[in-house]
């Protein structure tokens, strides 16, 4: 995804310093966020095999840290930047922490799914063009939007299957708040959103081949949208829908534009 930034909206390839670092800090948010996940009360195979491996997650974590660390020395210049981004990073996970400053967190009813599409689209679709020191165009928040409404609705659907363990540990988002029929308005909002942001790059003369392909994972996923509702496999989840994330970018690689 970061590469798919770089390429369309500054041609070039990204720094391999911030690939090391983003490579790291995604294996250590990951890990300390699961680390803290209790058990679920809807267990997957998925699940289940992350609640036996707790200190599996626990030294990951910490690998994580240690080359995140490492690689945020050679991004100094952006410090304010990359903390940002570890801020929205650290809010996504703080909830699951025990000391009641965070728990208060569960209660900011849409916290839990902005944050995560902020992590997601703030690493991939903003931080590359900031460390490249580029210009902001116009075209660039497009692009940014375009992205945030993919992952939000990719995200919807996420909590639509956690929502009962949110609501077991009391953490409240749009998902566990909205009834059938409102979920369902949100996502078809959000996915509308994405095509017309999508389209709006058109404007700044964004070749439309470049276009169709940002479009196709949004039309995949409205696709997938009554499905993944029904079922919650780790394959669909973990493989199919996370793929849809970065699959436009994928797509760019395979046609090597």
């Amino acid at each position: 995804m970061i590469w798919q930034t770089s390429r369309l909206l500054l041609g070039v390839a990204p720094p391999g310093r911030l690939l090391g670092f983003v490579f790291f800090s995604t294996i250590c948010s990951y890990n300390f966020h699961w680390w803290l996940t209790p058990k679920s009360v809807s267990a997957s195979r998925r699940v289940n095999w992350t609640s036996r491996n707790k200190p599996l997650h626990f030294i990951l974590y910490l690998v994580g840290a240690v080359g995140a660390g490492v690689y945020f020395l050679y991004l100094w210049r952006y410090i304010p930047a990359l903390l940002f981004g570890v801020l929205l990073t650290f809010l996504y996970s703080a909830p699951k922490l025990p000391q009641s400053m965070f728990r208060q967190l569960q209660k900011i009813a849409v916290g839990k799914t902005l944050f995560l599409t902020a992590v997601w689209v703030y690493v991939t679709a903003v931080l590359p063009i900031i460390v490249a020191e580029a210009t902001w165009h116009s075209s660039f928040f497009w692009f940014v939007a375009s992205r945030f409404f993919l992952v939000y609705a990719i995200c919807i659907l996420f909590d639509y299957r956690d929502r009962d363990d949110d609501k077991a540990q009391g953490i409240r988002s749009l998902i566990t708040l909205l009834d059938e029929r409102g979920i369902d308005w949100l996502f078809m909002v959000t996915i509308g959103l994405f095509f017309l942001t999508s389209i709006a790059l058109s404007v700044f003369h964004v070749p439309a081949f470049y276009i169709l392909l940002l479009l196709i994972p949004g039309v995949l996923t409205a696709g997938l949208y009554r499905t993944a509702k029904r079922n919650f496999s780790d394959d669909l989840y973990y493989i199919v829908l996370d793929g849809l994330m970065m699959f436009s970018g994928v797509l760019m690689l395979v046609f090597r534009i």
